[in-house]
């Protein structure tokens, strides 16, 4: 089952269809930080401890199937190969910091791999659950569900004052972190995002990249997420965040008919190149594909390019990246040149069966 989630282009959960029309919201995420009672912390880098963790994880499976009903698989990180761990983060199963190799780090994965639980990274567990398009209230149901569960049988590090306790004080209280991935390529094309992510943040809420912290807004995709886990409820915080995210795709709306209004003429040729770069293009670096794809999908979105299937863009944004391109190829190295021109004809295949 674990071969099968490192080798499918999409985790079985994002193939699902989303109800918008234009593609706007990719998926949801709800991430719960949680630390069992009496165990020291993580960050102590307490061998037993961290040993005792990682002991109590793994006697959760059954558990957890009970939960929800579906079937669950452990991993050791370090038994997994630097590429096979890089490619967990690029599926956003794990963070970039997990994917060090470190001892008693694991990885709890569901059959869809719409729950992951990361074991000691910087929490005892990062509890995830994931779904596709805008349903954070489905998503926060799931996490509750196995939270509970999970919380039955070993309890949890929790005060009537503070809330969750965790190794962080910024995830104090609720230890809930509810995010959204969304693909706004016409605000960075009008200049808007800058300015709607520095309102977002003085709301007080994060915008990062398609990785998560730190990392950049490759391919015109951000994620957005609440930052406040203390005296607001978890309902709450959801709800806030998708009448944030309900603005943010409003705006996105408006700058895409503000692009074909202004200067249709241009506007069709940028995107019309974009296409043409990819379904013709011999070598293409990672960066200029993930640009690129999100003309297309741009311009599909606008019933200016020629249709394509619903989930082409998030497949090509998956395969293209360089970890999962090696392993897509059956190889452990490539020169970077190799790796681009192999993307190349990944991209023209995929144009060809249109």
């Amino acid at each position: 089952m674990f071969d099968n989630i490192l080798d499918s282009v999409l985790s079985p959960w994002l193939q699902h269809t989303t109800s918008d029309s234009d593609h706007i919201v990719i998926s949801s995420r709800i991430r719960l930080a949680r630390n069992f009672r009496d165990i020291l912390f993580t960050n102590k880098n307490d061998e037993a401890a961290l040993s005792h963790v990682d002991s109590i994880v793994r006697g959760l499976v059954s558990t957890l199937k009970d939960s929800d009903n579906q079937d669950y698989y452990c991993i050791s990180l370090d038994k997994l190969s630097d590429i096979e761990r890089s490619i967990l983060v690029e599926k956003h199963l794990i963070s970039p910091v997990m994917a060090e190799k470190m001892p008693f780090r694991s990885l709890l994965v569901s059959d869809d791999a719409s729950v992951a639980i990361m074991v000691n990274e910087e929490d005892h567990l990062r509890i995830q659950t994931m779904e596709a398009g805008l349903n954070l209230m489905k998503a926060f149901h799931h996490a509750e569900c196995i939270d509970n569960a999970i919380d039955e049988k070993q309890p949890f590090a929790f005060n009537e004052s503070f809330g969750y306790l965790t190794a962080c004080p910024t995830n104090v209280g609720t230890g809930l972190r509810a995010s959204v991935m969304l693909h706004l390529p016409a605000l960075a094309m009008t200049g808007r995002i800058n300015r709607l992510v520095r309102s977002i943040v003085q709301l007080g809420y994060s915008v990062r990249g398609l990785y998560g912290e730190g990392s950049e807004a490759l391919g015109h995709v951000y994620q957005v997420s609440n930052q406040r886990t203390m005296g607001i409820s978890e309902v709450d915080t959801i709800e806030q965040l998708t009448k944030i995210i309900e603005g943010i795709i409003a705006e996105e709306r408006k700058c895409r008919q503000s692009l074909v209004h202004n200067d249709k003429e241009g506007f069709e040729d940028h995107l019309w190149r974009s296409y043409g770069i990819l379904r013709y293009a011999r070598s293409i670096s990672g960066q200029e594909s993930l640009e690129k794809l999100s003309d297309v999908q741009l311009g599909v979105d606008l019933d200016i390019l020629p249709a394509w299937p619903i989930d082409s863009f998030n497949k090509l944004v998956a395969i293209t990246r360089p970890n999962f391109l090696l392993k897509y190829m059956g190889k452990e190295e490539l020169t970077p040149q190799g790796r681009d021109n192999y993307r190349a004809t990944i991209i023209r295949e995929t144009f060809s069966q249109k």
